[in-house]
């Protein structure tokens, strides 16, 4: 099957009442874990590039990767930029072969974010590629993008039915109280349903999107504290309020920090116990089996899209 973007993907969550999982790449180990569990539970798939990756692995390099995924898969995959930090960024990889980019204008002013939307969505939608936009801004870290608990901000549902009139993006990333990264909650997480279940009314039909929503789930933490890191107690967003998320407007659940935990956790641990092993391939094997099993764990008891390919 071609790449292809979002948009009927989209419907079919969003009538259906599950999520999409889009999964951050990295490495060839890392494409083959996520498109190797899709595979196994039947499920839709975003593979998602943030500049950072695109920086370290080359566009040209992840581009291949995909297409043997997509090639050898059969499944529906869509190819989607994380975090585009502006227009020249977005029209790169949209002439380059992705099918879907966000554009993330959220650190500006309502009109600028509005403006450079706009020209993002002209651009993409000349050449059938999907553009998600972002409106409140989530705290924490990924990759370039850092944002304090002082400067996030909630989506103020009030803004978003004519952002989305006036720049025709085609999904909306909203913050509610995830954020980037394995943080650490004072307390239980609290998302801010009334705000969702708010935009939704707004937005009908209209697909929204969660970044932010790796669990932090403990096993993997846990693992690696004990074979030498110090993550110490970091949590993330509950599983059960994701699937939550995922039964209401949620069309699209981003997932990052999960991946980088479990394929860190299995590499400490092979060498913790094989000091002596230097071959690639031994302790890759393990992470990308482990990472695997962890996207099969996501499809079918958070996002709920397994069979649904």
């Amino acid at each position: 099957m071609p790449l292809v973007n979002s948009r009927e993907m989209f419907k079919k969550a969003y009538e259906g009442g599950y999520a999409i999982g889009a999964f951050n790449v990295n490495n060839m180990e890392i494409i083959q874990g996520i498109v190797e569990g899709a595979q196994e539970e039947n499920a839709p798939l975003i593979l998602q590039v943030s500049a950072g990756a695109r920086k370290y692995a080359n566009h040209t390099y992840l581009m291949k990767l995909i297409e043997a995924a997509e090639a050898t898969s059969g499944l529906n995959i869509v190819v989607h930029l994380d975090h585009g930090p502006d227009y020249e960024t977005c029209k790169s990889v949209i002439d380059g072969g992705f099918t879907s980019v966000m554009i993330d204008g959220s650190h500006l002013p309502f009109e600028e974010n509005i403006t450079i939307t706009r020209k993002v969505v002209e651009y993409a939608h000349d050449r059938n590629v999907t553009v998600e936009a972002e409106l409140g801004r989530l705290a924490g870290v990924e990759d370039d993008i850092k944002v304090s608990q002082e400067d996030s901000s909630y989506t103020r549902p009030e803004e978003v039915e004519e952002f989305v009139k006036r720049t025709g993006c085609d999904s909306l990333a909203i913050a509610i109280g995830t954020s980037h990264g394995a943080y650490k909650f004072k307390g239980e997480a609290k998302l801010r349903f009334d705000i969702l279940k708010e935009v939704g009314l707004r937005l009908p039909g209209f697909p929204i999107v969660l970044h932010g929503a790796s669990s932090v789930m403990p096993e993997y933490v846990k693992m690696i504290n004990q074979f030498g890191g110090k993550l110490g107690d970091a949590k993330g967003v509950p599983e059960e309020m994701l699937r939550q998320a995922a039964s209401m407007a949620v069309c699209k659940i981003n997932i990052d920090s999960d991946l980088r935990l479990a394929f860190t956790a299995l590499i400490r641990k092979h060498f913790a116990e094989h000091p002596d092993h230097f071959d690639p391939r031994q302790y890759l094997s393990e992470a990308r089996t482990a990472l695997k099993d962890m996207v099969r764990h996501k499809i079918v008891h958070v996002l709920g899209c397994d069979g649904k390919a």
